[in-house]
């Protein structure tokens, strides 16, 4: 039901732009809008993934490019940006041990792309350079600029790869598709161990290869039940969450001592 209410309402928006007045002397420019099918989602310790459906309209669109298939979307679910830190490991006296670091700032834990064609064929590397779209064009800022370029070009590289091996960045090719010349449904992959916190969709609409307009909506990721509760207490009441978190230990280290002793 969710998924069709955020339809309609798209499909409201496509009718009342093109039922509004213009200037007949000078075409209108292409705009795009999107509506997220839920604007939350609730996971619990079970959560093993999800598809999102993100619907939307193009408004004012040429219908000969449209025939001819020269309009691209690429949606864009970016999570939130928190700090991370990459460390390299090396074996040392048979012993593998981290050895060197490397801080970046405000990097978005989590980003799925969907895409209308294979990004190589929808525009060129310097128009996704501007954008900072794609997880290979994010920018990540280094916490200590004073780092050796080639240093934080090989941190960036496996940090990326990190984040790729774990399927919190993805693309999803042919992942949206046209309904119709104005209409269009795009489906982005929530991982299983997908963050909590407000996400943003972003779509980005390419004519000819040539990039036109930008529309974007928020989705809250939230825990619910026993879970959200036990976020909740060790975010707000953190030092005594580790006191019952390490007296929880001993208690049970103790307890599988008296069980399994052997008199």
């Amino acid at each position: 039901m969710a998924g069709l209410r955020a339809f309609l309402a798209v499909v409201s928006l496509s009718l009342f732009a093109a039922m509004s007045p213009g200037k007949a002397q000078t075409p209108a420019t292409e705009n795009i809008q999107i509506g997220l099918s839920t604007d939350h989602v609730s996971i619990t310790a079970g959560f093993s993934g999800a598809d999102l459906t993100i619907f939307g309209s193009l408004e004012n669109a040429d219908p000969r490019v449209a025939r001819q298939g020269r309009y691209d979307i690429i949606v864009v679910l970016e999570g939130p940006a928190r700090p991370v830190v990459v460390r390299r490991k090396d074996r040392v006296l048979g012993i593998w041990i981290n050895l060197e670091s490397e801080t970046f700032e405000n990097v978005p834990v989590s980003y799925s792309v969907a895409t209308t064609r294979p990004l190589q064929d929808v525009t060129d590397p310097n128009s996704y350079k501007q954008l900072s779209l794609g997880a290979a064009n994010l920018y990540m800022q280094p916490a200590d600029d004073g780092d050796s370029p080639a240093t934080i070009q090989e941190f960036t590289a496996a940090l990326r790869e990190r984040k790729t091996a774990t399927g919190l960045y993805s693309e999803n090719v042919g992942g949206v598709q046209f309904l119709s010349q104005n209409l269009f449904r795009a489906t982005v992959r929530l991982a299983p161990n997908v963050p909590v916190g407000t996400h943003k969709a972003r779509a980005f609409l390419f004519k000819s290869g040539l990039f036109i307009k930008e529309s974007s909506a928020q989705l809250e990721i939230r825990k619910s039940g026993f879970e959200q509760s036990i976020f909740r207490i060790a975010h707000d009441y953190s030092f005594l969450y580790g006191i019952f978190a390490v007296s929880l230990a001993m208690l049970t280290g103790w307890l599988g001592r008296l069980v399994f002793r052997k008199d």
